[in-house]
């Protein structure tokens, strides 16, 4: 999967799949073949954190 390397946009794509398609994180990241580490990584240095109770970045 294409990961757009602005941070905001990439929430929104993450958001979407996430909404869209999988049920957690680690099924997304384990489908779409992302390192989780690394996208976790890449959006709290942005200032987003992952809820799992809402399956949503925020």
């Amino acid at each position: 999967m294409y990961l757009p390397s602005d941070p905001v946009v990439l929430v929104s794509v993450i958001n979407t799949r996430l909404r869209d398609f999988y049920d957690s994180l680690s099924a997304l990241c384990d489908a779409e073949d992302i390192d989780c580490d690394e996208l976790l990584e890449k959006l709290s240095a942005a200032g987003y954190h992952y809820e799992e109770s809402q399956n949503q970045f925020r």
